[in-house]
């Protein structure tokens, strides 16, 4: 019996990994594409093509990827026979990704498939390199006449997409000069994950929260994406990045897209993303002036992480000793609109923070009037949404019950909804959604051009104005603690970053690789 799964209704594919011989391949994209022919089902007819400079053979690459399967795929350890009929599937070609002649030899190797199939497939390349081929594969692809098919052929293109406003723009001429945008896959794997997806479900599909989803209703919104690891291996990559272009131009903007979003009149996929790019547009522009006032950095030092001791950014490996990269992002934003006027939106990420956590905060108004005595609350706040992404994937409402006897007193109280306990299918992997779509034709989770260049120009000012003056503080918070003094003071009165939802505390903690 054949172990994998296929389905008649997707056209035969030849998926291309250059880099296919390296750590994304091994560690996401394989894992991703086997545990679909496992679940989600392939084509009859499929192929995946690893292109990359080593000298290697087919058999030695399926070896190095079966053992990435062992350690990544959510279905655990790879049944043999499931694994043979996969493998066989893989082939692996060794070219210099600058060199025309890779590209001539990869249309005939294609070409050759299409013969043995007796059908035209679909061509996926996939970018899996270092962002400085991002340039360089489209154009070469253009030449060897593998992009000409705007129907049959399709790039993806990892974040990040450029270095900064203007080196995205080239980067986009030069994919857009080989590929019409309809071909063009700008994958950010956060927009995999199920609770991102479920917040268009949440907001568009129940008509309990949305009339209440503007500046009337809702004080504040705090979005909080929080590491509790270092830069471990990414040292030399992450001290020409840092954490304003690492995290906050591409997945910290897409979740405020998506919760400040209108609401679209379909689910075409330029619909959706024609209201996320009005949100940019939208967005209040920070003046190189006011820097200080809305954007906060900082970089970890020395400290305690779970009970260990942590070494500064500095003492890490690839990490210069004077280094001024920042390791930990506060914005303050608002969206100039008639839903969003006024309301701050609050961004914050960092590496070495005490606890990992993925989280939208909608913090409601108080009410207009507060009709009971003082001693009747024991501990009162306003009510709060909570969005949580990871580790745990649900939902919190926060919101305030009489407290049993005699007495009236109010306490605080949570509604919690986990994806754990309400369904028995475990969450794909975010790379298996975003692959999925790829083969589908699906743009709705990846990025236009135009959407990735608003997210630069309005996080240009702050990269400037960084640029030019060099932090005097730097490290200015200790690894295990919630960032610098400053992120506190960015704040409006009253408001306050929320502690991370005690879900994950409640519900089960899935397999590593979730």
């Amino acid at each position: 019996m054949n172990p994998m799964k296929t389905i008649d209704g997707l056209d035969p594919i030849i998926f291309v990994i250059f880099g296919g011989a390296g750590d994304l391949a091994w560690r996401k994209l394989i894992p991703a594409l086997f545990d679909l022919a496992q679940d989600r089902s392939q084509p009859a007819q499929f192929a995946i093509v690893a292109v990359d400079r080593i000298k290697l053979s087919d058999d030695a690459l399926r070896r190095r990827l079966h053992d990435g399967v062992n350690q990544f795929s959510r279905f655990g350890k790879a049944k043999t026979a499931a694994w043979n009929q996969f493998a066989q599937h893989i082939q692996y070609q060794q070219g210099d990704f600058t060199k025309l002649q890779t590209y001539t030899a990869l249309g005939k190797q294609c070409a050759k498939l299409e013969k043995e199939w007796r059908i035209k497939a679909r061509r996926i390349f996939y970018m899996a390199t270092p962002p400085s081929m991002f340039g360089e594969i489209p154009k070469y692809l253009g030449q060897a006449g593998l992009s000409r098919d705007r129907d049959w052929a399709r790039i993806v293109i990892e974040k990040p997409i450029g270095y900064d406003l203007e080196s995205a723009r080239a980067l986009n001429a030069i994919l857009a000069a080989s590929f019409d945008e309809s071909q063009i896959f700008r994958i950010d794997h956060y927009l995999g994950k199920e609770t991102v997806q479920n917040i268009l479900a949440f907001r568009f599909a129940n008509p309990l929260f949305e009339p209440l989803w503007n500046r009337r209703y809702i004080d504040y919104v705090t979005i909080t994406v929080a590491e509790t690891v270092g830069v471990e291996h990414r040292g030399g990559y992450y001290d020409h990045a840092g954490a304003l272009r690492d995290m906050v131009q591409n997945h910290l903007m897409q979740l405020l897209c998506l919760v400040a979003m209108e609401p679209m009149v379909s689910f075409e996929a330029d619909e959706i993303r024609n209201k996320k790019v009005d949100v940019l547009h939208a967005a209040r522009p920070i003046h190189r002036d006011a820097v200080p006032q809305c954007a906060v950095r900082g970089q970890y030092g020395p400290g305690r992480a779970d009970g260990k001791k942590v070494p500064g950014y500095r003492e890490e490996v690839g990490v210069a000793r004077d280094s001024q990269t920042e390791t930990f992002v506060a914005l303050k934003l608002f969206i100039d609109n008639w839903r969003w006027q006024d309301v701050p939106f609050y961004l914050r990420t960092g590496k070495c923070l005490p606890q990992q956590a993925s989280e939208i905060s909608i913090q409601f108004r108080a009410v207009p009037h507060q009709s009971f005595p003082p001693e009747a609350s024991l501990g009162w706040q306003a009510s709060r949404l909570i969005l949580a992404i990871q580790p745990v994937e649900g939902i919190v409402l926060g919101f305030q019950a009489k407290y049993p006897g005699p007495k009236v007193q109010l306490r605080p109280v949570d509604m919690r909804f986990s994806y754990h306990e309400s369904f028995d299918a475990p969450s794909p992997d975010a790379y298996e959604t975003l692959l999925w779509d790829v083969m589908k034709g699906d743009a709705t989770l990846f990025m236009r051009a135009d959407q990735v260049e608003a997210a630069w120009q309005l996080v240009m000012p702050v990269l400037e104005a960084w640029q030019a003056a060099s932090p005097s503080d730097f490290p200015n918070y200790a690894a295990g603690t919630w960032g610098p003094e400053d992120a506190q003071r960015l704040l409006s009165q009253g408001h306050s970053w929320p502690a991370p939802t005690e879900l994950a505390a409640k519900c089960p903690r899935k397999g590593k690789h979730s």
